[in-house]
């Protein structure tokens, strides 16, 4: 536990490394600035780091997260898109989140981001509807719908919308869950004059994880790989 803790206010803190705002787009090249959407797109779309089974009409799940993505592939166009010129090879963004439970197997859920150090804010939400809601023989199955909205940047507008079907079983206190769905970005640079053109893609998204409910404490890890562009999460809070 202890060294869960720590590695979590390891990854809270290390956000300063990246120091840098989004604000010289203009710089980039067509290809640069697709290689860029497809790493921020893999770090920006939702994160769901819970299990399938539903929360119930009084349940529900509240936490703060750090997500690490590998934005290796884009380091040189975030040197350019940077206003001091920093080479970016992880990105962090830490979250405020929030996930209620409804009636007939329904989850809502939403979430606030403000990476430091840097200019970008983001926002997003999901709604997951469990087709069955599992039990102490069978697992819990469920379809997510999200959006995420980047905010903050002048210079870039950027949204994921993602769908997905997730699958868990509990076992006493720690409930494995993984999942498969896919992702689509829509990217567009806001410089003048207008070099860079708009991009919409898709990418598969992949995910495993696990919580661990102790009580007081909820504790979830999960590994993602959206675009195949891996992204490790983990979440402490309360879920009941």
């Amino acid at each position: 536990m202890k060294k869960l803790l720590a590695l979590f206010c390891t990854l809270s803190l290390a956000q300063p490394a990246l120091a840098a705002n989004i604000s010289t787009l203009g710089n980039l090249g067509q290809s640069e600035f697709r290689t860029l959407s497809e790493d921020l797109g893999a770090a920006l779309s939702y994160k769901p780091i819970t299990p399938a089974e539903p929360l119930g009409t009084t349940g529900f799940d509240m936490g703060i997260e750090v997500t690490q993505t590998d934005t290796s592939r884009s380091a040189q166009a975030w040197s350019k898109a940077t206003n001091n010129g920093s080479t970016v090879s992880k990105v962090y963004v830490p979250r405020l989140h929030i996930a209620k439970g409804l009636p007939f197997g329904i989850d809502i859920a939403a979430f606030y981001s403000k990476i430091p150090s840097t200019n970008i804010s983001l926002v997003g939400g999901e709604l997951r509807y469990a087709i069955v809601e599992g039990g102490i023989a069978t697992p819990a199955i469920a379809v997510r719908g999200s959006y995420t909205k980047l905010g903050g940047v002048d210079q870039l507008a950027l949204d994921t919308k993602g769908l997905d079907v997730s699958i868990s079983k509990g076992f006493a206190m720690l409930t494995p869950y993984a999942g498969v769905g896919q992702v689509w970005v829509t990217s567009k640079a806001n410089v003048t004059p207008l070099t860079l053109s708009e991009e919409k893609f898709t990418q598969s998204k992949v995910f495993v994880g696990a919580n661990l409910n102790l009580g007081l404490t909820n504790i979830a890890a999960e590994v993602d790989k959206t675009g195949g562009i891996q992204s490790v999460s983990l979440k402490l809070g309360f879920r009941f």
